[in-house]
């Protein structure tokens, strides 16, 4: 298999600004890594390290804030085929980053490509989620509906995570949590990151999904298809 050919993009959504230590980092990192091994090229981000505003528009500046450095974060990620969001778990729910970044990604949803198709069309997602309390596969469903919903391909089991006991004690990157070599979680971090790599590749040989019946273009333009709704007309 050759993947010299994709980009992937990492947004970590850790509440820490750099160069403190995320744990979420820490398993972030394994996926990375068999990336870089296949001659993937890699992006990565904190988005906590960047002035970026609250809002469901392109560019916030336009609305009232000082700043916002989503226009150039938007760019990197746009270039990107895979888009891996990693988050902790704060009261069973991804943290606050996280669900700014998908707000920010909405605010792009509504933009087109050069086939009518919807921006996000013919890139692929997935997620990365680490905690000491419950709640990875909510976190993972919340992330994965929300990248499917504005048009990001998810592959078969396109999340992973790791779970510290409950309460205060290890995270991830702590010696005595013993993560490192956890079976489930380095198969399934090593899964996912395939999954993605595969359907990726799928996608940029086929340049996308075809635009018929899905380009909002053609609707606009009374293209109907197969849609046949007397009502409707």
């Amino acid at each position: 298999m050759d993947f010299s050919n994709l980009l992937a993009i990492y947004v970590n959504c850790t509440l820490k600004r750099s160069p403190e230590q995320s744990h979420t980092e820490g398993l972030m990192r394994l996926s990375k890594t068999i990336m870089r091994k296949e001659g993937v090229t890699v992006d990565e981000l904190r988005l906590i390290d960047h002035e970026v505003a609250s809002g469901v528009f392109p560019n916030m500046e336009e609305h009232g804030w000082p700043k916002d450095e989503w226009p150039e974060l938007s760019e990197r990620i746009l270039r990107a085929d895979i888009l891996v969001i990693g988050t902790p778990i704060w009261l069973g729910e991804k943290s606050s980053e996280a669900q700014k970044l998908i707000e920010r990604l909405y605010s792009l949803s509504g933009q087109t490509n050069s086939k009518g198709q919807y921006l996000y069309y013919g890139k692929v997602g997935g997620c990365v989620i680490t905690g000491n309390e419950d709640g990875a596969k909510h976190c993972a469903m919340s992330i994965l509906y929300a990248l499917q919903h504005i048009g990001y391909s998810i592959p078969p089991q396109a999340d992973c995570g790791w779970l510290g006991e409950i309460g205060p004690g290890p995270s991830y990157l702590d010696e005595e949590s013993g993560a490192v070599k956890n079976e489930f979680t380095n198969r399934y971090t090593t899964f996912m990151t395939y999954n993605l790599l595969h359907l990726a590749q799928l996608l940029k040989k086929a340049e996308g999904y075809p635009s018929y019946g899905n380009s909002r273009k053609d609707w606009e333009n009374g293209k109907r298809w197969n849609f046949d709704n007397p009502e409707y007309r």
